[in-house]
């Protein structure tokens, strides 16, 4: 079971809005849980870390920086022969990807997909093998979701696209998670433009996570036309507020593989 085997967390694309030489957008991916959070256009490098039949992609939102990635599954599925693509959303999302993205006009092939609407599930709460996950609303225009998974001693959650406002109620969700993977769209110097837009800043998030005792943050969704992507300004960033946030806190990388733990 996947618990009892090392767990390996592998950022397939750390970029949100569009991709640059220096990253793709959003995609996460657990290879020995089979579970991608997120498909943008970094999802075409899962192939390769794929160890079984079945992968189960669960979506945040429709945002083409985050579903683009799923056109690649028609090479996905061919070289490693899927028995089941399994996407969850919320229907509405689907609704938009499968009469938008994916219209015959706009990609010609049909993926074998099996949409799973989150509306369809008993409540917020589903079990997979061992891993128990919940998924929880975010603001963002259009809407967002968030997604926390527990194992028996393992537990990480994936917040993008939002703000991260002392009040949001998502902190009491993530509280003691050991590893928080949030975006961080813009530094600080950038804030106005990050509420308008519906994303965080990095002194907020930091903040936050400190409150809700994360033991690891790992920012992500970075923004690829801004300073925020730069690491030097991020490391004086996070420098100046290292007092404020975990204590252990990381920028991450395309490709950048973490194997967690819950210490």
């Amino acid at each position: 079971m996947a618990d009892k085997r090392r767990m390996n967390l592998h950022f397939l694309g750390t970029a949100g809005y569009h991709p640059s030489d220096r990253r793709q957008t959003s995609c996460l991916f657990l290879p020995e849980a089979g579970i991608v959070l997120d498909a943008g256009t970094g999802l075409y490098r899962a192939a390769p870390l794929i160890k079984s039949d079945t992968v189960r992609i669960f979506l945040s939102h429709a945002h083409l920086d985050h579903t683009f990635g799923l056109t690649c599954l028609l090479d996905i599925v061919a070289k490693k022969k899927l028995r089941k693509v399994f996407v969850y959303a919320e229907q509405a999302k689907i609704d938009a990807i499968r009469t938008g993205m994916l219209h015959p006009l706009m990609f010609p092939a049909e993926i074998p997909i099996e949409w799973i609407p989150l509306e369809s599930m008993r409540d917020d709460t589903m079990v997979i093998g061992k891993a128990t996950i919940r998924w929880f609303p975010l603001l963002h225009p259009g809407g967002s979701i968030g997604y926390r998974i527990d194992w028996p001693k393992l537990s990480l959650a994936y917040v993008t696209d939002t703000t991260a406002q002392s009040d949001s109620a998502y902190w009491d969700v993530v509280r003691g998670v050991d590893w928080l993977i949030h975006e961080c769209n813009f530094n600080d110097k950038e804030r106005e433009f990050a509420k308008m837009t519906g994303h965080s800043w990095t002194s907020e998030v930091l903040q936050g996570a400190k409150r809700a005792k994360v033991q690891n943050l790992v920012l992500t969704h970075l923004q690829p036309v801004s300073e925020s992507n730069d690491p030097l300004d991020l490391a004086q960033v996070l420098s100046k507020h290292r007092d404020i946030g975990p204590d252990r806190v990381m920028v991450a990388e395309d490709q950048l593989c973490i194997e967690l733990n819950s210490k």
